[in-house]
């Protein structure tokens, strides 16, 4: 069974910010983008270091590392070294609050 997540209030972040939150033991990057959330893991899987400081470049984040780069919306990987999609997370607003789904 999967359960919801408080984790930010929706008023945390602008259009184009991100956070990393604690999700049960494992970071989470969560990104605000045209005025939509997006949750994706954070960890690049091409070296599995954090990802969550990479350039954003419209719904792509670039790995600060190697160059990989993902799609922020649905974790797909777009450009080698990496050939592994990042994990997401659904996200939802309930009472003012951002969670995610931790399943």
């Amino acid at each position: 069974m999967s359960e919801w997540i408080d984790v930010i209030e929706e008023s945390a972040l602008e259009n184009g910010e991100h956070v990393v939150v604690d999700v049960d033991g494992t970071e989470v990057a969560v990104f605000k983008i045209d005025g939509e959330y997006y949750a994706i893991e954070d960890v690049c899987t091409h070296d599995g270091a954090e990802i969550a400081s990479g350039v954003i470049d419209g719904c792509e984040i670039v790995c600060p590392r190697h160059g990989a780069r993902f799609c922020i919306k649905t974790g797909a990987v777009k450009a080698p070294p990496a050939y592994e999609d990042i994990n997401t997370y659904k996200v939802r607003i309930e009472n003012g609050l951002l969670q995610l789904q931790n399943s």
